[in-house]
């Protein structure tokens, strides 16, 4: 069953229209890489799934209209975000952090704990406190705690120590065969997103250029498309 359903959305900034056409479905469980050059509009196409950028278009989660909410029902809807530069509440602990997000679920904190340590470890410090790795696990800890039937990542392993990143995308792996969220993922390394994406979706120029399965996105697509 289709989850997700984007067809023709487009977006503005003021008078700046930054989406001129994105398609993209889907599937409970299935687990799609949004791709595309810097500016082409990915952030923006979370924004616009998360209301908190003005759109049109078809946007539909689980046969729901998203047009017709605020972002807080978007979110209440089962739509957790993972947002670049991650936004933890600084001056919270760990555990008052993940404790403010929770929503009735599988995902408790024990879980979340499970699936990365380090925040078991350091359930008492304040977020402010952690590195830049760890805040990054808190963030999608976080977002977990929501307990969403759609987990969004924009760039969450962007700027992190290669071991901080191994464990990230460890964690995606362990989502992907353990559950049955679906995960909508931005990010620059390519081999990790091939190893875990069902699906890609390309972006150019705001709009969508080519979709398919992940496993057919050629080195001549790649360098066309996504490379620098």
């Amino acid at each position: 069953m289709t989850l997700l359903r984007i067809e023709n959305l487009s977006a503005s900034y003021g008078v700046s229209q930054a989406l001129f056409g994105v398609d993209l479905q889907m599937r409970q469980g299935e687990v799609t890489a949004l791709m595309g050059r810097n500016g082409m509009g990915k952030t923006t196409t979370v924004k616009a799934i998360c209301r908190t950028i003005r759109s049109e278009g078809t946007l539909v989660l689980d046969g729901q209209d998203l047009h017709v909410l605020a972002s807080h029902k978007v979110a209440r809807k089962g739509v957790g975000l993972v947002p670049e530069g991650r936004r933890c509440f600084a001056d919270l602990t760990v555990r008052e952090n993940l404790i403010a997000a929770a929503r009735p679920g599988d995902w408790t904190l024990r879980r979340v704990t499970e699936l990365f340590p380090r925040l078991g470890e350091r359930q008492g410090q304040r977020a402010a406190s952690l590195s830049g790795g760890e805040q990054q696990m808190l963030a999608i800890g976080r977002a977990l705690m929501t307990n969403p039937r759609l987990l969004i990542l924009d760039e969450a392993t962007e700027g992190l120590a290669p071991i901080v990143r191994q464990e990230i995308w460890a964690a995606l792996h362990r989502l992907k065969q353990e559950t049955n969220v679906a995960i909508l993922l931005i990010d620059k390394s390519l081999k990790e997103l091939a190893g875990v994406s069902d699906k890609a979706v390309i972006l150019e120029r705001g709009r969508t250029v080519w979709s398919g399965v992940m496993a057919d996105v050629t080195q001549d697509i790649s360098e066309r498309y996504v490379g620098v």
